[in-house]
């Protein structure tokens, strides 16, 4: 099962949601999970080095060719972190998908940057939207989730700001990070055989 995460635009969570989509792997007992870390500034590889998750092997694969190469030879849950503005690489990642989860932010101009990287994903491919260090019960977040909804995408997750659940390699995962996460893997899981 390859599980891509992916968008256009950087900083909006794709690291943080790769390390907790294959944490929640693990807790559900997939074995092996394996985490590629396609972004050359390679912050997956780094969190993990300072707070090493059992169950979870890295993979650095920081160009089109190593990505696709590692893509394939590995086994089990497969979770793919890639770059921002890269489309060559995402574009050879969500080839082999089977799932693709777009992380995002409420607001801005995420909007066009997520309908670019949609736009990359092949017809019949799962794809879903993961809204990030989201503040719940504000007008953007309501704004972000009717504009969705009208485009007929689905939102696979709203994950709540909270400094323990995006604050990257200087802190663990937390609880309710796992928790919110592992309902993401479940919608990107549905449907594989």
């Amino acid at each position: 099962m390859n599980i891509i995460v992916t968008s256009l635009k950087g900083g909006v969570g794709k690291s943080t949601t790769s390390i907790y989509l294959a944490a929640a792997g693990v807790d559900r007992g997939y074995d092996p999970v394996t985490l590629i870390d396609a972004d050359p500034q390679a912050s997956c590889a780094e969190w993990l080095e300072l707070w090493p998750l059992a169950g979870i092997t890295v993979v650095e694969a920081p160009s089109e060719r190593t990505a696709t190469r590692a893509i394939a030879r590995a086994e089990g849950l497969v979770v793919v972190d890639t770059p921002p503005g890269n489309e060559r690489i995402t574009q050879s990642a969500v080839a082999v998908a089977d799932a693709v989860v777009i992380p995002t932010r409420a607001g801005g101009v995420e909007y066009s940057r997520v309908s670019a990287t949609i736009e990359l994903i092949p017809k019949g491919t799962s794809y879903g939207v993961v809204i990030c260090a989201a503040r719940l019960g504000t007008n953007d977040l309501d704004a972000a989730l009717a504009w969705w909804k009208e485009q007929k995408v689905e939102v696979w997750g709203v994950i709540p700001e909270r400094v323990s659940i995006a604050a990257g390699p200087e802190a663990r995962l937390s609880r309710e990070g796992l928790e919110n996460y592992d309902a993401v893997l479940a919608r990107a899981l549905r449907g594989w055989r």
